[in-house]
């Protein structure tokens, strides 16, 4: 079963090498959709593949974090980058350009390192997992990737270690050394929860 959970914001960039003009000179902005789908083959105590209640702390955090800020490719030119990051107290650098195809395997990883790194406490299945990632740039254009397509060194490496999120875009986080712990390995613990009904198992 997959069931699909859909976050907004608003952001900037520009697509070097590119074929639209538009695109590769000039900042631009976007209203973004990001879905995020998730797969399992049971349901938890709850009878839900995933809590979405689940998603509105650090999954909805860390896609929160790219809403009104500009993201630059890491390889962009120096005096561009520095730009960014005098003139917008929210930016994030990352180690791919910022185009749709990118932001739908960048959330990929943060959110199956999200997923993965997540003590769950209500039953959820073993097989609960990121399923794939759609990143709608536009009304009538989107992205999607895959977990081989998020990994596909091919179409460049991602790494946690790589990306870099401002001092601002932390500061708004419900828990501001979120990234760090994530960056550390330490573990995300979801809530306990008393069951109200008991369901015996045949």
């Amino acid at each position: 079963m997959l069931i699909r959970k859909l976050f907004k914001f608003e952001n900037a960039h520009i697509v070097r090498n590119c074929t639209s003009d538009r695109c590769r000179r000039s900042i631009h902005g976007h209203s973004y959709k990001v879905e995020l789908l998730l797969e399992a083959h049971a349901l938890d105590n709850g009878q839900m593949v995933y809590d979405f209640g689940l998603m509105k702390g650090t999954i909805r955090d860390v896609i929160d974090a790219f809403d009104h800020a500009i993201a630059f490719w890491d390889k962009d030119d120096p005096v561009y980058i520095n730009y960014c990051k005098q003139f917008s107290a929210r930016w994030i650098g990352i180690p791919v350009s910022p185009s749709a195809e990118q932001f739908s395997r960048l959330f990929f990883v943060l959110v199956d390192a999200i997923m993965q790194n997540t003590v769950m406490r209500n039953g959820e299945p073993d097989d609960v997992k990121l399923h794939s990632v759609i990143v709608h740039e536009t009304e009538t254009g989107y992205a999607q990737a895959f977990r081989d397509d998020a990994y596909n060194l091919r179409m460049g490496e991602i790494k946690l270690s790589d990306i870099l999120f401002s001092e601002q875009v932390k500061q708004e986080w419900g828990n501001p050394a979120m990234f760090d712990q994530l960056l550390a390995g330490e573990r995300f613990i979801n809530p306990d929860v008393a069951l109200q009904v008991n369901v015996a198992e045949d």
